[in-house]
């Protein structure tokens, strides 16, 4: 049974009736596979079951554990209901819950800093699993304000996508040149990473983390074509043939930057680099046609340096709010 399905039953057949009249709002979001539909049956080996976040306001939060705690059955389908540690329910006020995941409470409202300073894989977090009940009346409006980027945040994260791309787009020929097969391959995977975050981007989804960005981008529809042709450089054993796939891949994002339309449309075919006889995209123009169109004056004077996880790969800051918003901070200028 799919976690999501799991906990849905759970909420209705046995904790919604341990809380009756007591109002609160219930989901299955946050951190978990099966939040974002990515559990399998290895799931079920680690931190997995029914589970619900039950948010209630502060004053009856205790009262709540207690009721729950009191009536929670040992087993329900099959799981165990304390699993990880812990129960299978997280009683929470909401707004110290969303400022736990995110660094910020989106119910006052949601500004540069918090936008840029949230990981991808926190926002999908709390954009993704089910809302189960709204009692409070707060879970749909925060996830709403949520869903996306503003516009002109939206293009300036894509243009620093696309300068991600224009720093190394003609590296793996430079070292296919030179007889350095390994590092023109591991390029080419990196590149390849870069592509598939970007395509999730224009396509107004939040990249997961490594372990399921594979997972992601394949669940994006008409996404075979520019799959298979990242398949084919990643797994190429010459570097004129992972330039040749790569090629095509960046193609096909290019025809996507001009279909979304968030900034001039642009020439989609290769040309030579300014390094060498190398066959890129230019990606540096994608990301110079979307800071033209930036309008908000706050956003246009942002240096390009994008959001928390283009420019901190590590876990240790991206799984911590305070490190993000802190290092956004000091990078940004905010």
């Amino acid at each position: 049974m799919p976690g999501l399905q799991l906990s849905r039953d759970f909420y209705t057949e046995v904790v919604r009736p341990l809380v009756a009249g007591v109002p609160h709002s219930a989901a299955l979001i946050g951190a978990g596979s099966e939040v974002l539909a990515f559990d399998t049956e290895r799931s079920t080996g680690h931190g997995w079951g029914p589970r619900v976040v039950l948010f209630t306001a502060a004053g009856v939060a205790q009262e709540v554990r207690e009721a729950v705690g009191r009536g929670l059955p040992e087993v329900f389908a099959g799981y165990p209901t304390v699993f990880g540690g812990g129960s299978g329910v997280v009683v929470a006020d909401p707004g110290e819950w969303f400022s736990g995941r995110l660094g910020f409470d989106p119910g006052r409202g949601v500004g540069v800093l918090d936008w840029l300073s949230a990981p991808w894989q926190r926002l999908a977090e709390v954009t993704s699993g089910e809302v189960f009940h709204d009692g409070l009346g707060v879970l749909e409006p925060a996830r709403a304000a949520l869903r996306w980027y503003p516009a002109d945040l939206w293009r300036y994260v894509l243009a620093v996508q696309w300068r991600r791309l224009a720093q190394e787009e003609s590296f793996p020929g430079r070292c296919g040149e030179v007889g350095d097969d390994l590092g023109s391959a591991v390029l080419t995977a990196g590149l390849a990473r870069e592509v598939m975050r970007l395509a999730l981007l224009m396509r107004r989804r939040y990249p997961p983390y490594s372990k399921w960005l594979g997972s992601g981008f394949a669940r994006l529809s008409g996404a075979a074509e520019l799959g298979d042709a990242l398949s084919r450089a990643v797994a190429a054993r010459e570097w004129r043939e992972r330039e040749r796939h790569l090629r095509r891949a960046c193609e096909r994002v290019a025809a996507l930057h001009n279909r979304v339309g968030l900034a001039e449309p642009l020439e989609a075919a290769v040309r030579g680099s300014s390094g060498g006889p190398f066959q890129v995209i230019g990606a540096g123009r994608f990301a110079d046609a979307l800071v033209a169109a930036v309008t908000d004056p706050v956003v246009a004077a942002l240096p390009p340096a994008g959001s928390v996880d283009q420019f901190a790969g590590s876990a240790d800051v991206l799984t911590c709010p305070d490190r993000c918003r802190a290092v956004t901070r000091t990078v940004l200028g905010l």
